[in-house]
């Protein structure tokens, strides 16, 4: 009788088309969706659009929250709400993030250790998460707050 081992499943790949003009604002296609971010080194004068260390910061907290529901369907894990908020912190020289930190704000009626295995698991399984904690510090929270009575 032969046992088959299972294969490895083939890496996922991601690919993003961004282009710019001088001067002008950046765009990156994702999915299906244009992002519209400031590629311009004018630092004088703020364009209001999101830089790439935003847009760093933002796709840590996409990961934190695909995460939260990626849990919610596999344990499963009760939330009425989530939201998150991200501060990234970097050097100027060298240029590069230094550290990341989160606060993550659930609403739920899952008791203590449950919201710690939350935890556990965005830390365990997030790639982005992963990614940027093998390079800079990751640190953060979960703030539990009690479901409303429907």
């Amino acid at each position: 009788m032969t046992v088959s081992t299972p294969r490895p499943s083939a890496p996922h790949t991601y690919t993003v088309h961004a282009g710019a003009t001088p001067g002008g604002p950046a765009v990156a296609h994702a999915g299906s969706e244009t992002i519209t971010f400031d590629g311009s080194w004018d630092v004088a004068v703020p364009s209001g659009l999101p830089g790439p260390a935003d847009l760093l910061a933002s796709a840590f907290a996409a990961c934190l929250l695909k995460n939260v529901e990626r849990s919610s369907k596999l344990m499963p894990f009760r939330y009425e709400d989530v939201d998150v908020v991200v501060m990234a912190h970097r050097q100027d020289s060298p240029p590069r993030f230094t550290g990341i930190h989160y606060e993550l704000y659930i609403v739920t009626d899952e008791p203590p250790r449950r919201i710690e295995l939350l935890h556990e698991n965005l830390r365990r399984y997030g790639t982005v998460y992963n990614t940027l904690a093998s390079v800079c510090e990751v640190e953060g929270t979960i703030v539990a707050t009690p479901a409303t009575a429907a």
